[in-house]
Protein backbone atom coordinates (compact mmCIF):
# COMPACT_ATOMS: atom_id res chain seq x y z
CA UNK A 1 0.00 0.00 0.00
CA UNK A 2 1.46 3.31 -1.00
CA UNK A 3 1.78 5.82 1.74
CA UNK A 4 0.20 9.21 1.13
CA UNK A 5 1.08 12.28 3.02
CA UNK A 6 -1.83 14.21 4.34
CA UNK A 7 -2.41 17.47 2.46
CA UNK A 8 -2.50 20.69 4.36
CA UNK A 9 -5.64 22.75 3.95
CA UNK A 10 -5.23 25.60 1.47
CA UNK A 11 -4.93 29.08 2.92
CA UNK A 12 -7.53 31.61 1.95
CA UNK A 13 -6.26 34.68 0.10
CA UNK A 14 -6.43 37.81 2.22
CA UNK A 15 -7.17 41.04 0.40
CA UNK A 16 -5.20 44.09 1.43
CA UNK A 17 -7.39 47.08 2.17
CA UNK A 18 -7.28 49.95 -0.31
CA UNK A 19 -8.26 52.56 2.25
CA UNK A 20 -7.65 52.63 5.96
CA UNK A 21 -10.37 50.89 7.91
CA UNK A 22 -11.25 52.64 11.11
CA UNK A 23 -12.65 50.49 13.87
CA UNK A 24 -13.09 51.03 17.54
CA UNK A 25 -10.17 48.85 18.46
CA UNK A 26 -7.61 49.08 15.68
CA UNK A 27 -6.66 50.92 12.53
CA UNK A 28 -5.33 48.96 9.58
CA UNK A 29 -2.59 50.70 7.61
CA UNK A 30 -3.24 51.41 3.95
CA UNK A 31 -0.74 50.59 1.19
CA UNK A 32 -1.82 53.80 -0.59
CA UNK A 33 -0.70 56.97 1.19
CA UNK A 34 -3.60 59.09 2.33
CA UNK A 35 -3.63 62.86 2.53
CA UNK A 36 -1.93 65.54 0.51
CA UNK A 37 1.70 65.36 -0.56
CA UNK A 38 4.09 67.49 1.49
CA UNK A 39 7.47 66.55 0.04
CA UNK A 40 8.91 68.85 -2.61
CA UNK A 41 8.80 67.26 -6.03
CA UNK A 42 9.96 68.96 -9.23
CA UNK A 43 6.93 67.83 -11.21
CA UNK A 44 4.56 69.30 -8.59
CA UNK A 45 6.43 72.59 -8.51
CA UNK A 46 6.36 72.79 -12.32
CA UNK A 47 2.64 72.03 -12.48
CA UNK A 48 1.83 74.66 -9.85
CA UNK A 49 3.89 77.29 -11.65
CA UNK A 50 2.53 76.36 -15.07
CA UNK A 51 -1.06 76.67 -13.89
CA UNK A 52 -0.34 79.99 -12.16
CA UNK A 53 1.19 81.32 -15.38
CA UNK A 54 -2.00 80.27 -17.21
CA UNK A 55 -4.02 82.53 -14.88
CA UNK A 56 -5.36 80.02 -12.35
CA UNK A 57 -5.43 81.20 -8.73
CA UNK A 58 -3.26 79.27 -6.27
CA UNK A 59 -6.25 78.43 -4.06
CA UNK A 60 -7.96 76.67 -6.97
CA UNK A 61 -4.79 74.81 -7.95
CA UNK A 62 -4.28 73.54 -4.40
CA UNK A 63 -7.78 72.04 -4.30
CA UNK A 64 -6.54 69.16 -6.46
CA UNK A 65 -5.83 66.07 -4.36
CA UNK A 66 -2.50 65.29 -6.04
CA UNK A 67 -1.08 68.74 -5.17
CA UNK A 68 -0.10 70.12 -1.74
CA UNK A 69 -2.02 72.66 0.31
CA UNK A 70 -1.31 76.40 -0.09
CA UNK A 71 0.58 76.47 3.21
CA UNK A 72 2.98 73.85 1.85
CA UNK A 73 3.55 75.94 -1.28
CA UNK A 74 4.38 78.95 0.90
CA UNK A 75 6.86 76.82 2.88
CA UNK A 76 8.45 75.71 -0.39
CA UNK A 77 8.91 79.37 -1.34
CA UNK A 78 10.99 79.87 1.80
CA UNK A 79 12.97 76.62 1.62
CA UNK A 80 13.71 76.26 -2.10
CA UNK A 81 15.25 79.29 -3.88
CA UNK A 82 14.86 77.68 -7.32
CA UNK A 83 11.15 77.23 -6.74
CA UNK A 84 10.90 80.80 -5.47
CA UNK A 85 12.40 82.11 -8.73
CA UNK A 86 10.17 79.87 -10.83
CA UNK A 87 7.10 80.99 -8.84
CA UNK A 88 7.99 84.68 -9.23
CA UNK A 89 8.34 84.23 -12.98
CA UNK A 90 4.99 82.41 -13.10
CA UNK A 91 3.33 85.32 -11.29
CA UNK A 92 4.75 87.77 -13.84
CA UNK A 93 3.47 85.54 -16.63
CA UNK A 94 0.09 85.48 -14.91
CA UNK A 95 -0.05 89.27 -15.23
CA UNK A 96 0.54 88.97 -18.98
CA UNK A 97 -2.12 86.25 -19.24
CA UNK A 98 -4.61 88.47 -17.40
CA UNK A 99 -3.84 91.36 -19.75
CA UNK A 100 -4.43 89.10 -22.76
CA UNK A 101 -7.73 87.92 -21.28
CA UNK A 102 -8.89 91.52 -20.94
CA UNK A 103 -8.88 91.89 -24.70
CA UNK A 104 -10.86 88.71 -25.29
CA UNK A 105 -13.41 89.67 -22.62
CA UNK A 106 -13.80 93.15 -24.09
CA UNK A 107 -14.31 91.70 -27.58
CA UNK A 108 -17.20 89.47 -26.48
CA UNK A 109 -20.52 90.72 -27.79
CA UNK A 110 -23.19 90.87 -25.08
CA UNK A 111 -26.36 88.92 -25.75
CA UNK A 112 -29.26 90.82 -27.27
CA UNK A 113 -32.89 90.47 -26.33
CA UNK A 114 -36.14 91.96 -27.55
CA UNK A 115 -38.42 93.66 -25.05
CA UNK A 116 -42.22 93.63 -25.10
CA UNK A 117 -42.29 96.71 -27.36
CA UNK A 118 -40.15 94.98 -29.98
CA UNK A 119 -36.94 96.93 -29.28
CA UNK A 120 -33.64 95.05 -29.48
CA UNK A 121 -31.48 95.74 -26.44
CA UNK A 122 -28.20 94.55 -24.95
CA UNK A 123 -28.15 92.68 -21.65
CA UNK A 124 -26.96 95.29 -19.11
CA UNK A 125 -26.18 92.74 -16.38
CA UNK A 126 -23.86 90.88 -18.76
CA UNK A 127 -22.05 94.13 -19.58
CA UNK A 128 -21.61 94.91 -15.87
CA UNK A 129 -20.33 91.37 -15.22
CA UNK A 130 -17.80 91.74 -18.04
CA UNK A 131 -16.70 95.10 -16.63
CA UNK A 132 -16.11 93.49 -13.22
CA UNK A 133 -14.06 90.70 -14.83
CA UNK A 134 -11.95 93.24 -16.71
CA UNK A 135 -11.42 95.39 -13.59
CA UNK A 136 -10.32 92.36 -11.55
CA UNK A 137 -7.77 91.39 -14.20
CA UNK A 138 -6.50 94.97 -14.51
CA UNK A 139 -6.04 95.25 -10.75
CA UNK A 140 -4.29 91.89 -10.51
CA UNK A 141 -1.99 92.67 -13.44
CA UNK A 142 -1.08 96.04 -11.93
CA UNK A 143 -0.16 94.40 -8.62
CA UNK A 144 1.77 91.49 -10.13
CA UNK A 145 3.71 93.51 -12.68
CA UNK A 146 3.51 97.19 -11.65
CA UNK A 147 6.26 98.46 -13.97
CA UNK A 148 4.31 97.28 -17.00
CA UNK A 149 0.64 97.47 -15.95
CA UNK A 150 0.62 99.84 -12.95
CA UNK A 151 -0.15 103.55 -12.90
CA UNK A 152 2.79 105.52 -14.19
CA UNK A 153 4.32 107.89 -11.65
CA UNK A 154 6.71 110.76 -12.09
CA UNK A 155 8.81 111.98 -9.18
CA UNK A 156 9.77 115.64 -9.19
CA UNK A 157 12.23 117.36 -6.93
CA UNK A 158 10.70 120.15 -4.86
CA UNK A 159 12.31 122.33 -2.23
CA UNK A 160 12.10 120.42 1.04
CA UNK A 161 11.34 117.01 -0.47
CA UNK A 162 9.87 115.19 -3.42
CA UNK A 163 6.35 115.29 -4.74
CA UNK A 164 4.63 112.56 -6.69
CA UNK A 165 2.54 113.18 -9.79
CA UNK A 166 0.61 110.62 -11.80
CA UNK A 167 -0.16 110.72 -15.47
CA UNK A 168 -3.75 109.71 -14.69
CA UNK A 169 -5.75 112.30 -12.78
CA UNK A 170 -7.63 111.19 -9.70
CA UNK A 171 -7.19 107.48 -10.42
CA UNK A 172 -5.16 106.49 -7.41
CA UNK A 173 -6.43 107.08 -3.87
CA UNK A 174 -2.99 106.43 -2.37
CA UNK A 175 -1.47 109.29 -4.37
CA UNK A 176 -4.27 111.63 -3.31
CA UNK A 177 -3.46 110.88 0.32
CA UNK A 178 0.23 111.50 -0.34
CA UNK A 179 -0.57 114.85 -1.97
CA UNK A 180 -2.70 115.86 1.02
CA UNK A 181 0.14 114.93 3.38
CA UNK A 182 2.59 116.98 1.30
CA UNK A 183 0.28 120.01 1.34
CA UNK A 184 -0.21 119.68 5.12
CA UNK A 185 3.56 119.44 5.58
CA UNK A 186 4.15 122.62 3.55
CA UNK A 187 1.41 124.55 5.36
CA UNK A 188 2.67 123.58 8.81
Amino acid sequence: MPETTPKKPAKKAVKTPVKAIKTRTARVASPIPLGRPVEYEDWMAEEVCWRIAQGEPLTKICRDDHLPHCATIYRWLIRFPDFCEMYARAREDQADTNADEILSIADEMPPEYTDEKGRTMLDASFIQWQRSRIDARKWTSAKLKPRKYGDRMAVEGVEGGASIKTEETGSNRFLEIMKNMEMTKRAG
